[in-house]
């Protein structure tokens, strides 16, 4: 470290440090590139914990503040009962639900085990220096004088804990799991629960003798990140790119999560050094002190969400006259009753508080629907001893290859509900699904085998029988073990655009894995397409080229903006309208047609801002996916061609007809003509962006929930639904013998405060289409424009 880099300190910093009068030894240097980012470098962990904590805070305070509020179950004492959190549940039901998690005392107690259960000394450190550095920031700027308006003075914001942050990641962690059904465990109730009419619950499944088909199908619809019907966009494309497709014989890297623009799911991009030590550059969550994409000098992975299952529902036989009490192989056991008290602000302000219960079987949370006199529903969530996932977030950042990877995910067995897709230096590529999944082979869902949901099966809960069991190389009970996940190791390539492992690589099928890990599905749109652009790409048809891929051609393929039901059903979808020009819709009335078949025909089936004919596309496909039928395709699915079926339109068929009249129709009662540019109803804070829907088939998702969906600034929306969800961070990285060459997006920018420079300067960015070029190497950040150097002392 040069003694030039530590004197372009921001105003005031130098005099901050100074009067630090409790110093721990922790020192910290925040370099700031180009968009702001920063490039934290210290000597230990608790000093890179306290300069990224500084940092993050210097841009989205007062969205980590608002993640505190949400954690310690006190949204409704600052903000009243009835508002929203940004899950979607009132803040009543969110506080009840944390206060439950709270009660349990679980985060507490694996704080207190030892590691490889609970954090690692350096996991420790960095969490106490991360929190340092956010109360340190909080401090020097003050409470009344935040730049950002939406928490400024406000009551909610103050210092924070340790115990904080440990239990953001512990909901992190159960994403996909309890904390996705905070409704139903929140508002249980013994004996209330509703049993839903014939063909409004899910649809049941052989039941055991004597059960009706009314109690079979009292069951909870629970939503899961990736696979829930309100969330459909949620999920990622991850390439990995071997030695064998790349036209240099490099190792290749492209990541792409797909999560909202607003709210805890965002990343924030950055590069955490301790010299010698570790040296990692990429994006992580807010309210995770490290990151969780990225690359290092010799590695470079990425994660895309999971489609297997991470809970086990199970069905507990009550005892009859005590709906709190059930039998397990014939004895009774009793629920644990988490009481809690929630405080709450009355829309007068007064103080007052809640009494709740929350209620726990042997087997996990007990949920609202169906909760008879006669059974009741418990909700297993794989991730519920999870803490150890920054254990191995920690871990990957020091690995350099493939084999050291592959340590880290057996020593901490820590990923909650991702799959991991990864490239070394030597040009190897690996796919796995470490994430915690119940261990319930095929065998055992048969047997116990109580009711079927669409979110998956309800298994008989009176007998240890159906418990889930485990694998002798599991870190904890009941889930597979790294010998029994899903893995494919290529020197091609392994991909990852969600649908499961299946065709992780087309040429080598992952088969015979269990069903909870939702292997043989049929493809996405999406998926599909990801797995022909390679094909084209490594056979050069893409029209970018020579055969194989290079870091242009990596980026030039992920914004190309192919949409993959354009490319199957577009040219029917015009010889339908040319053949039935005028058409009557849904209500009968005649819609002339004629001039989508001109904007059809002439549509380059694209999803670019200034593509003229992708809404009219949308509008369409939503219009047939209405008809609550796939009669209109003329190609069924077939396994033999994954890639390309189904497909086809039948222009003789009635539903086809109407749903393009009915588009049409849509399109002018919005105001908005056939051949209207995606950009034009597509923006952010007022900017175009290209890309469209997963299920169109975009392969660069991006999607908005109208014209313009607004600023994206302030604390958390209070539904997810009013913003842009899709790509987030873009990384596209190439493994050299000098060292990896990265290219980046963060499409929302490193700020949600919208008076920052860095608020939607890379939302700019993206929609020119124009990477960054990532400065990795201590010269590299020297000599970027406009440089700032912040250094800490405590």
């Amino acid at each position: 470290m040069t003694s030039a880099l530590l004197t372009a300190l921001v105003p005031g910093a130098a005099q901050a440090a100074d009067s630090e009068t409790d110093r721990g030894g922790w020192t910290a240097r925040i370099s700031r590139t180009e968009y702001g980012v920063p490039h934290v470098l210290a000597y230990d962990f608790g000093g890179l914990g306290y300069g990224y904590g500084y940092a993050f805070a210097q841009d989205n305070l007062c969205q980590l503040a608002d993640q505190v509020v949400t954690a310690r179950g006190e949204r409704s004492r600052h903000f009243g009962p009835d508002g929203q959190s940004v899950d979607r549940v009132g803040n009543l039901v969110s506080d009840t639900y944390q206060q439950g998690v709270l009660r349990t005392g679980t985060v507490k107690r694996l704080l207190a085990t030892p590691a490889p259960l609970g954090p690692t000394d350096e996991a420790r450190q960095l969490v106490d220096g991360y929190v340092a550095g956010y109360n340190r920031y909080l401090r020097d700027t003050g409470p009344d004088h935040l730049p950002d308006p939406s928490c400024r003075g406000k009551d909610w914001v103050g210092p924070i804990t340790a115990d904080d942050l440990w239990n953001i990641l512990y909901e992190v962690n159960t994403m996909a799991g309890s904390a996705a059904a905070k409704k139903q465990i929140a508002t249980a109730v013994p004996g209330a629960g509703a049993v839903p009419a014939a063909g409004d619950g899910p649809t049941a499944g052989a039941g055991p003798a004597g059960e009706t088909s009314e109690q079979a199908a009292a069951v909870p619809l629970i939503g899961a990140p990736g696979r829930s019907a309100d969330n459909p966009e949620l999920g990622s494309n991850a390439w990995a790119i071997g030695r064998d497709a790349s036209r240099n014989g490099n190792g290749l890297l492209l990541a792409n999560p797909h999560l909202h623009w607003a709210g805890p799911e965002r990343f924030y991009q950055a590069q955490l050094t301790i010299p010698g030590v570790l040296d990692i550059a990429g994006a992580g969550l807010y309210g995770i002190p490290f990151l969780q994409i990225g690359h290092t000098r010799g590695l470079a992975w990425s994660h895309t969400t999971s489609y297997a299952d991470h809970y086990a529902l199970h069905r507990l036989t009550l005892v009859p006259g005590d709906p709190t009490a059930y039998l397990v192989d014939g004895k009774v056991e009793r629920m644990v009753q988490e009481k809690v008290q929630v405080a709450v602000r009355a829309a007068d302000g007064t103080p007052t508080t809640v009494d709740r219960t929350v209620y726990r079987s042997r087997l996990g949370y007990v949920l609202a629907d169906g909760w008879t006199g006669q059974y009741a529903y418990t909700f297993g969530d794989a991730n519920a001893e999870n803490l150890r996932s920054l254990n191995q977030w920690l871990a990957v950042g020091r690995a350099q290859n493939l084999d050291q990877l592959r340590q880290a995910q057996r020593t901490y067995q820590g990923l909650p509900w991702v799959y991991t897709t990864a490239v070394d230096s030597t040009g190897t590529t690996w796919f796995t699904d470490a994430s915690a999944v119940p261990h319930l082979p095929d065998e055992q869902l048969g047997r116990c085998l109580a009711a079927v949901t669409p979110l998956g099966p309800v298994l008989d809960g009176s007998t240890t029988a159906c418990d889930p069991g485990s694998d002798p190389d599991a870190l904890v009970p009941g889930v597979f073990g790294p010998a029994n996940q899903p893995s494919l190791t290529r020197t091609d390539y392994v991909a990852n655009a969600n649908n499961g492992p299946y065709l992780t690589n087309a040429d080598a099928p992952i088969t015979g894995l269990p069903t909870v890990y939702k292997g043989a599905s049929e493809r996405m749109l999406r998926s599909q397409l990801s797995l022909r652009m390679i094909a084209e790409r490594r056979s050069g048809t893409d029209g970018l080229g020579a055969p194989g891929f290079t870091l242009n051609t990596l980026q030039a393929t992920m914004f190309g903006n192919r949409v993959q039901s354009a490319e199957l059903d577009r040219d029917d979808a015009v010889t339908l309208c040319r053949a039935h020009p005028v058409i009557a819709g849904s209500d009968g009335n005649p819609v002339d047609v004629r001039p989508a078949c001109d904007v059809l025909a002439a549509w380059d089936t694209r999803a670019d801002a200034d593509s003229h004919g992708t809404v009219l596309w949308q509008a369409y496909r939503d219009a047939l996916a209405r008809t609550g039928t796939t009669a209109w395709q003329t190609v069924p699915a077939d396994p033999a061609q994954p890639l390309t079926t189904p497909r086809g339109i039948d222009a003789a068929n009635p539903d086809a007809q109407r749903a393009l009249a009915d588009a049409v129709k849509d399109l002018a009662t919005r105001g908005l003509p056939v051949d209207a540019p995606i950009g034009s109803v597509q923006r952010w804070a007022g900017i175009p962006l290209h890309g469209c829907s997963h299920q169109l088939g975009c392969f660069n998702v991006v999607m908005t929930a109208g014209p313009d969906s607004g600023t994206g600034g302030g604390t958390y929306p209070t539904d997810l639904r009013a913003v842009p969800h899709g790509a987030s961070f873009v990384m596209a990285t190439e493994l050299t013998d000098h060292g990896p060459r990265t290219r980046t997006l963060l499409t929302y920018g490193e700020s949600a405060n919208p008076t920052s420079p860095h608020y939607t300067d890379q939302t700019r960015a993206y929609a020119r289409k124009q990477w960054m070029t990532e400065r990795f190497t201590e010269a590299e950040i020297r000599t970027a424009p406009g440089l700032t150097v912040t250094t800490l002392r405590r």
